[in-house]
């Protein structure tokens, strides 16, 4: 989708555009789930300017045979459907052993009515109003995870390697010493490896905020982290992708 971003870059930030993002997600195939005719239109012709191949069910009970007869990578669900309760397709969904990563997208948005969500099997959850770039950002990081085995114990991009049983990181073989948060922070980052991680992602994951205390918070962790990863190193690998978040990535 054509988005214009804006913001400057700050000094030593490596930056990546919207349409960087959207590289990442085309070929994909999602079902959206959505009752309001005029929002489903919004975002089905956004995704597929994406590249991304969007159906549309607008209700519970087309959503749920849809997402059970064909297959896709991310399901976007709203909450409150007709017919069929958002919850309660996603319910049935992982009772017949369907496990496509789903992203409840609602207006119910507290923090009671995330763990409702979640609890009832979703992956995510994004309230409304959202921002299209931090959709199409967790759309991409669901993707991407689908058959990804979390199991594993080392992360590697590029020449930088981090043990999760060990907490040791490494790039080009010099041990490179982080805080518990940076490296928590790493962690996240290198395990979303090549997809956009929105400062929501990080709040919720890494610092386990579910609103936005308004602080710099994620920016001076990150201005911290990119000085040890990457100094006395010719490559950058944390790339800023203005509008919408950080990305890892090795483009060597």
């Amino acid at each position: 989708m054509g988005i214009a971003e804006h913001g400057q870059p700050k000094s030593g930030e490596t930056v990546y555009t919207v349409a960087d993002a959207e590289a990442n997600v085309a070929h994909m195939k999602i079902l959206v789930i959505e009752d309001d005719l005029e929002a489903a239109a919004y975002m089905t012709k956004a995704f597929r300017e994406a590249g991304i191949v969007a159906d549309h069910a607008s209700d519970g009970e087309s959503g749920l045979f849809m997402g059970t007869e064909n297959a896709y990578d991310v399901m976007v669900v709203d909450r409150m459907l007709p017919r069929r309760d958002g919850l309660s397709v996603i319910s049935e969904l992982r009772k017949r052993g369907i496990d496509t990563p789903v992203l409840i997208l609602s207006a119910l948005g507290q923090v009671d009515d995330r763990v409702t969500g979640l609890r009832a099997g979703g992956d995510d959850y994004l309230p409304k109003p959202y921002a299209f770039s931090e959709l199409l950002a967790r759309i991409e990081v669901l993707g991407r995870r689908k058959g990804k085995p979390e199991q594993d114990m080392v992360y590697r991009v590029g020449d930088l390697e981090l043990d999760r049983l060990s907490h040791e990181v490494k790039r080009a073989g010099k041990e490179i010493l982080l805080q518990p948060r940076e490296f928590r922070l790493l962690e996240y980052l290198m395990k979303n490896a090549g997809q956009v991680v929105t400062r929501t992602m990080l709040l919720e994951n890494v610092w386990d905020y579910h609103f936005d205390p308004q602080t710099n918070v994620i920016d001076v962790h990150v201005s911290r982290l990119r000085s040890k990863i990457e100094k006395d190193f010719d490559r950058p690998l944390l790339k800023t992708v203005r509008g919408a978040g950080y990305m890892i990535k090795d483009e060597g």
